[in-house]
């Protein structure tokens, strides 16, 4: 049942027109970054610019496209994932939802891996990109792998996140809002707290527990971070609802 629900929220994304536009205009934003990557490496291999060290041509171009990307999530995330709840309140099919022979699990981890799965797509965008340039150059497909695992971790920490605060509103730009103030805190939270790193408020940080994957390192810390994010984010989802059933 987990997946028949997933299917329908995927289904759902796509049978909107904000699903295709996001979908084109993230496309278009990481292709258009992609190229200026390339170009600019070509630019720097001709030695137009001397950079003080060079890279090789996969971290050149993978550390710019990956890097946006994580940035553009923080602001596409909270707008599929506003409305996977509010939007049942608003429209007052809570109590169908309720009432289906559904545990809330099952409700709460399926629109989770619809949203997922939709962010998966561009994940795999990126990384089939990248894999293009070994038509003319041998890439470092370790380094490619390792950064479509970390944001792929990154977006189903956003979307665990979002998930979350659309189940407190019945509003879904309220529930957006709240998403993206919560997400870019959590991005920065290290910055902050930049000169004393043995504080353990930075180690919540979500960019820091991406830094290892966008260096091409798979860490099983950081792995478990972001497992151990989700799970809180789709309990509280979970016990948020149960919450609102039990009040009727």
């Amino acid at each position: 049942m987990v997946f028949s629900i997933a299917r329908k929220e995927l289904k759902s994304m796509f049978a909107s027109p904000m699903g295709w536009i996001i979908l084109a205009l993230l496309m278009f934003a990481f292709g258009t970054y992609y190229l200026n990557g390339v170009n600019n490496y070509f630019e720097v291999m001709s030695g137009s610019i001397r950079p003080a060290e060079r890279y090789g041509v996969t971290q050149f171009v993978g550390q710019t496209v990956y890097g946006v990307a994580s940035f553009i999530m923080l602001f596409a995330v909270p707008l599929l994932s506003m409305r996977l709840i509010s939007e049942e309140r608003r429209s007052q099919t809570m109590p169908f939802l309720f009432s289906a022979p559904l545990s809330l699990t099952e409700i709460v981890v399926g629109k989770f891996l619809g949203l997922v799965l939709f962010l998966a797509i561009l994940v795999l965008y990126i990384a089939i990109m990248l894999s293009t340039l070994n038509i003319w150059s041998d890439i470092d497909f370790g380094y490619v792998i390792a950064n479509s695992v970390g944001l792929l971790l990154l977006v189903a920490s956003f979307s665990a996140l979002g998930l979350y605060f659309s189940s407190l509103t019945s509003q879904p730009i309220v529930a957006g809002i709240l998403s993206f103030i919560a997400l870019f805190v959590l991005m920065i939270l290290d910055r902050f707290f930049a000169g004393d790193p043995t504080n353990i408020m930075s180690h919540l940080s979500l960019m820091k527990h991406f830094q290892s994957f966008a260096g091409g390192l798979i860490d099983t810390a950081d792995i478990a971070y972001f497992a151990l994010f989700i799970i809180t984010f789709l309990t509280l989802t979970i016990r948020r609802l149960d919450a609102d059933r039990l009040r009727g």
